[in-house]
């Protein structure tokens, strides 16, 4: 039996510490919340996300509280026009073995913290690990309160500002990416019946974005809608008010104009990455999900690569204590290119294909109504499609 340590308890964190439990371990988690909570809004999951949450024994947990969708409906923003939609049902999931849903990140994070418990994972809340230290076959995690946790392995899963990647990599802050992102959640009640659908629902503009779907059952729909503007500075949920994010998006079609004016509370986030790097490993410790790989929400991936890392992970190391290293090592291995691809697409759609003006929006619009359903399907195979979970 290995004794894991997880630095973080959001959606990454459980599901690690929830893979080590499964393959026998003993496992803690140090979360620097006093609760394990999870805020934010809807959430995609692809089918390699189900794929991922049936190795962790959590997919019912999850799929009784997600909406599943139709299709994915790629709409022009300022004409108001219909270009491409991807259907989700029928052949894909046939062909992917599994739906693609949304889901509230709470509820997801909940299934996971659910079955952390009945695994009897260790919950320390209160616990905000700033480091490690490594001798022999241990490894402490180092807290902010100075306290010290021993195992014979630590997780990084303490997100996108991670402490243990900032000592294991030491590549300084985020990259901000430019792009302002404005989040709300209103009761599907206000929706008018006519713009009501089981369809995650992108219109795309010069420079900016907007995507709607439903999310608690049907009884709200998730409002997300991105600006390309430039910004240089962090920002984290601070609220927004509705006359300014109406503002940002002027040209927006009228019957888009109209969900987004149903908006309010709204918050504001500025999205941040960081470039792929080689290793993730340090001897006893490895990262995992935002720490180790964080994305923008372009692909809807961030989330499914966590999960992923936790079933490898789980995979690889069904080993003894003294080959927790080599296998570290192998999970590197397994997982840096995928990831580092997904981050890389990610980049890629918000500026090619999400926010291209004039005639590049024009080509684009022709290039994606030129797609049957078969060619978009093979278009994401690589992503959606099932992960061999030990890397062979």
């Amino acid at each position: 039996m290995i004794h894991t340590l997880v630095a973080g308890g959001g959606i990454g964190g459980l599901a690690v510490a929830l893979g080590q439990a499964r393959s026998g371990h003993r496992v803690t988690v140090l979360e620097s919340r006093p609760e394990f909570t999870e805020i934010g809004a809807g959430i995609q999951l692809a089918p390699n996300a189900f794929h991922a949450l049936e190795a962790l024994g959590v997919r019912d947990g999850v799929a009784d509280r997600a909406d599943f969708i139709d299709e994915l409906r790629f709409m022009d923003g300022v004409s108001g026009h219909r270009v491409a939609a991807m259907p989700l049902t029928g052949a894909y999931r046939t062909r992917f073995g599994n739906p693609y849903a949304v889901v509230h990140r709470a509820d997801l994070h909940r299934a996971l913290l659910d079955g952390c418990r009945r695994a009897d994972v260790e919950l320390l809340g209160g616990q905000r690990v700033t480091g490690y230290r490594q001798s022999g076959g241990q490894v402490a995690a180092v807290t902010a309160s100075g306290e010290r946790f021993s195992a014979q392995m630590l997780i990084g899963a303490d997100g996108l500002r991670s402490a243990v990647r900032g000592e294991l990599v030491g590549d300084g802050p985020p990259r901000v990416s430019g792009h302002t992102i404005y989040r709300s959640v209103i009761p599907m009640s206000e929706v008018p019946e006519h713009l009501r659908s089981r369809a995650v629902v992108l219109w795309a503009g010069p420079g900016w974005h907007f995507v709607h779907y439903p999310i608690g059952g049907g009884a709200f729909l998730n409002l997300a809608a991105t600006r390309d503007d430039g910004a240089r500075h962090e920002v984290a949920g601070e609220p927004a008010t509705p006359a300014h994010v109406m503002d940002e998006f002027r040209g927006l079609d009228a019957s888009a104009r109209r969900l987004l004016e149903l908006g309010r509370d709204w918050r504001v986030w500025v999205l941040c990455d960081r470039n792929p790097v080689e290793t993730w490993v340090d001897g006893r410790v490895a990262l995992a999900g935002d720490a180790a790989h964080p994305m923008l929400q372009y692909a809807a991936q961030g989330a499914c690569m966590a999960l992923e890392d936790a079933v490898v992970l789980g995979s690889l190391l069904r080993c003894d204590p003294g080959d927790v290293p080599q296998r570290l090592e192998k999970y590197n291995a397994v997982r840096r290119e995928r990831t580092a691809r997904t981050t890389l697409t990610a980049r890629w759609m918000g500026t090619e294909l999400y926010h291209p003006a004039g005639a590049r929006a024009l080509a684009r619009n022709a290039l994606l109504a030129r797609h049957s359903p078969d060619e978009l399907h093979d278009a994401v195979a690589w992503l959606h499609g099932a992960v061999d979970w030990d890397g062979a």
